[in-house]
């Protein structure tokens, strides 16, 4: 079947109008902003879930640690260094995201002097799981 560009221009017409009316009545549509295949996943049939926040004053570090499973990072406000053991520092920015390994040991920094750093954390792991575990 063929379509003449008339009756192309008709559907894209039709197409974008209802496009718009979706949203002028208010329909919310997810946004990707960060996708990326781990490995490291629980396996159990049952999983804990965790979301966390963590604010940081201007100069303020984590311990240095790993996690069990990988971790999701999502940054609200400032910037994250994270200096992974083997790897260049790497800094997430508000609006970004980053996925932390599992059994890689690490540090995070807010190494603003001025700005505070404000992030969301999502955990996946077994049950009764730690959330990170105290590296020396």
């Amino acid at each position: 079947m063929q379509f003449s560009t008339k009756t192309y221009a008709f559907a894209v017409a039709v197409l974008v109008s209802v496009s718009i009316d979706a949203r002028a009545q208010g329909t919310a549509r997810p946004e990707l902003i960060f996708s990326e295949v781990v490995s490291g996943m629980p396996t159990l049939e049952r999983q804990s879930v965790r979301v966390l926040t963590a604010s940081f004053k201007p100069g303020d570090q984590t311990v240095f640690h790993t996690h069990r499973s990988p971790v999701t990072v999502y940054i609200l406000e400032g910037a994250f260094t994270l200096e992974l053991e083997g790897r260049p520092p790497v800094t997430i920015r508000a609006g970004q995201a980053f996925v932390e390994p599992p059994n890689v040991k690490m540090t995070g920094y807010n190494r603003s002097n001025t700005e505070s750093l404000r992030l969301v954390i999502f955990y996946v792991s077994e049950p009764d799981t730690p959330f990170l575990d105290v590296s020396h």
